[in-house]
């Protein structure tokens, strides 16, 4: 009987994707990372190519020896971890640590990954898998290695010069350095006077609207042209004795399209702003939604991978929304080719 495993992060995840995938594969989940630096001297050495010593701690032992021992008669494994650097960086540990004992260097392996957890999406990772990115690979050892030379070398001098500190790091560095940057250019602004004008108005039927000064004697006002509250006083007094009239109106259709669908940054600032979400409230939401929840009876995932600056969206979601919106709405709210949406970041376009 073949025996196909499945290496996923995390548990949640392990049993939808079980259920996608049928008897002929096990699931397993890593619980993320299995092996990290050791935060001693040494663990990384310039002087040596930058060689890095790996160290798995009493949790990561736990789960490896729960890997082995389900892979050990393996006929192929499958590594499900997430479809970003980190998940890449997983799945090359979970090889890496395997492949040091003997026994498990001739069990073939193949990367798959999948931006959803549908049942569409999930087949068709394992249908067509890959090799492990070794771009990504390499771009998380670096990132891990900064990591441990700047934080590691730093943050003592940090703890004795700041006693409260808790780390520094490359990330903590720069955001310190933007940081003081901009509280030296709220130290050098110069702040400079300036008064607006409004006024409120009946219509004839009795309905009351607000009016900001645009022009005045001719002159159409700016930001900084009224400078003080004498020139304020002055022109309100002026206008006091006038009588208004509606000159003329104005009509005109406006369109509005809707806004792109999340990225990881827009997402976290919506949630924020209408939810009073901190950020890693947020991800952790949305990490349960995308691993998905109890719907029915079935455990469904409801959202796209997450932590991406593309703006890509399922097209079975495009799809089941077009027809949904149909059904309900009838096609005078449906476009007639769904929206495609342009993302800053190179080679990412978004659809909806």
């Amino acid at each position: 009987m073949t025996k196909n495993i499945v290496i996923v992060e995390s548990p949640a995840k392990a049993k939808t994707i079980h259920k996608y995938l049928g008897k002929d594969y096990q699931v397993i989940a890593s619980f993320g990372h299995i092996r990290d630096l050791p935060s001693k001297t040494g663990s990384v050495d310039p002087a040596q190519d930058f060689a890095m010593i790996w160290e798995k701690d009493a949790r990561g032992k736990k789960h490896l020896q729960e890997i082995s021992k389900l892979v050990k008669d393996a006929d192929c494994i499958y590594l499900a971890t997430d479809p970003d650097r980190e998940g890449e960086a997983i799945a090359w540990h979970v090889i890496d640590a395997l492949h040091e004992k003997k026994a498990y260097q001739k069990i073939p392996f193949k990367r798959v990954t999948f931006n959803e957890i549908t049942k569409k999406a999930v087949t068709h990772a394992i249908e067509n898998p890959r090799e492990l990115h070794q771009d990504l690979i390499d771009a998380y050892l670096a990132r891990r290695a900064l990591d441990y030379l700047v934080g590691f070398n730093l943050s003592p001098l940090l703890w004795r010069k700041l006693p409260g500190s808790k780390s520094a790091g490359r990330v903590q560095s720069i955001a310190l350095k933007l940081i003081c940057e901009r509280e030296f250019e709220i130290e050098e602004f110069k702040s400079e006077e300036y008064w607006s004008i409004h006024a409120d108005f009946l219509t004839v039927k009795k309905d009351l609207f607000e009016a900001k000064l645009r022009q005045y004697q001719s002159q159409k006002l700016d930001k900084l042209s009224i400078k003080n509250e004498s020139e304020a006083k002055a022109i309100q007094q002026d206008l006091e004795s006038q009588i208004f009239t509606i000159d003329s109106i104005e009509k005109k259709r406006t369109k509005r399209n809707p806004p792109p669908p999340f990225i990881t940054s827009t997402l976290q600032q919506e949630a924020s702003r209408k939810l009073g979400f901190s950020a890693s409230r947020t991800m952790s939401v949305a990490q349960k939604l995308y691993e998905g929840i109890n719907l029915g009876g079935e455990t469904i995932g409801l959202i796209t991978y997450m932590r991406t600056d593309g703006v890509q969206l399922s097209d079975e979601a495009i799809s089941s929304l077009r027809k949904a919106i149909t059904s309900k709405y009838g096609n005078a709210y449906l476009p007639e080719s769904k929206r495609i949406y342009k993302s800053k970041a190179k080679k990412c376009t978004r659809s909806s």
